[in-house]
């Protein structure tokens, strides 16, 4: 059973609404896709509740720098 959804996000690099496309059918993911608008990457990880049957989707820039 396909779980495949579309939703729209805030990219965070230029702010702008895009829409993504979502595929829960694997369980929890860790992927990178890019921003329609200004073409950066947006790091996506969506995490699956097998308890509560839910799923929690996690977006960031994934520039963050550690020192």
């Amino acid at each position: 059973m396909k779980q495949f959804s579309h939703r729209t996000i805030v990219c965070p690099h230029c702010g702008q609404f895009v829409t993504a496309d979502i595929d829960a059918s694997n369980g929890a993911q860790d992927y990178y896709d890019e921003c329609s608008s200004c073409c950066n990457s947006i790091h996506f990880k969506l995490l699956h509740d097998q308890v509560h049957e839910k799923y929690e989707l996690f977006i960031d820039a994934d520039d963050e720098q550690i020192f």
